[in-house]
């Protein structure tokens, strides 16, 4: 059996990505592990080069940014990555540049790996996710979060039709217009995507906006204030688990203090009684689901 891993990556220390983590996080579990590095503004090649291992292949792209509505780009270029894997790979796992798998996961995702490698109803496996706010003390546990995505895709070679691709801004997967058929695995993904300063959170959405946005509101956000408010949250827990081994550097590293308080509550009335409902039953009424469950 073949696990191959695969991401994307543009401008890593600009926007302060924990893409080395999230590489590294993958590095025990996948036989190969190819990182599309997208032409950058800072040292994001060199970062990527320094990984000190045999199974990282690096793919140098250029990023099309005509292709903003959406984030079309971002499936692009992870379907460019997707494309580059060895073609005897039996599954392919993609991670994003702010998403970490936990060490504890690992023989979680190979023994589901494993134990579907031969039915070929399985096109997929999910994941549970954790969305950090904030500071690494806090997760969201509202509606605003997507509960579970799908990121080990069993390998579509290119001659399949249609063949599995990325689905609108990569969040998921399609097999052309079909969601995939999926399994969950039992593992949870680590996002870290809102763990950053004030600063640095609202430089990165300037940054990246432009991957989603028409110009006019891309323009109007360059215009806002250089500070990111985190109280403008719906819902936070407090996160009482053990972070991924490789995060500890970069938690350790922490320099900003962020006050939240999970006691607080910002919901409508219509979201307050989903949310209730949500944390009695584990049940999440309209879920969009970007997968179908077998």
């Amino acid at each position: 059996m073949k696990i191959s891993g695969f991401t994307i990556i543009k401008d890593a220390l600009l926007n302060d990505y924990p893409i080395v983590e999230a590489i590294r996080s993958l590095l025990p579990l996948v036989d190969e592990m190819v990182v599309a590095v997208g032409q950058s503004q800072d040292g994001t090649l060199g970062l990527i080069q320094a990984l000190d291992s045999d199974k990282i292949r690096i793919v140098e792209t250029e990023w099309d940014m005509t292709l903003r509505q959406g984030g079309k780009v971002l499936a692009v270029e992870t379907d460019k990555a997707y494309s580059y894997l060895a073609p005897d790979t039996d599954w392919a796992f993609y991670i994003q540049a702010d998403e970490v798998l936990h060490e504890q996961y690992i023989p979680v995702v190979r023994e589901a790996c494993q134990k579907y490698l031969h039915d070929p109803r399985v096109e997929g496996l999910l994941f549970d996710y954790l969305h950090f706010y904030g500071t690494y003390d806090y997760v969201g546990d509202s509606r605003t979060w997507y509960r579970r995505e799908v990121r080990v895709i069993r390998f579509s070679p290119a001659t399949d039709r249609p063949r599995i691709s990325a689905f609108r801004d990569a969040q998921g997967f399609r097999r052309g217009t079909q969601k995939l058929k999926v399994k969950s695995c039992g593992a949870a993904i680590y996002h870290y995507g809102w763990v950053k300063s004030p600063v640095q959170m609202k430089k990165k959405m300037k940054n990246v906006g432009r991957f989603w946005k028409n110009e006019d509101s891309w323009q109007k956000l360059l215009q806002t204030e250089d500070f990111f408010d985190f109280s403008q949250f719906d819902s936070l827990s407090r996160f009482t688990g053990t972070h991924p081994a490789v995060m500890q550097p970069r938690i350790q590293q922490q320099n900003w203090n962020v006050e939240l308080n999970p006691e607080q509550k910002k919901f409508a009335l219509k979201d307050a009684l989903l949310y209730w409902y949500e944390k009695k039953t584990g049940h999440r009424p309209f879920e969009f689901r970007n997968y179908e469950l077998i």
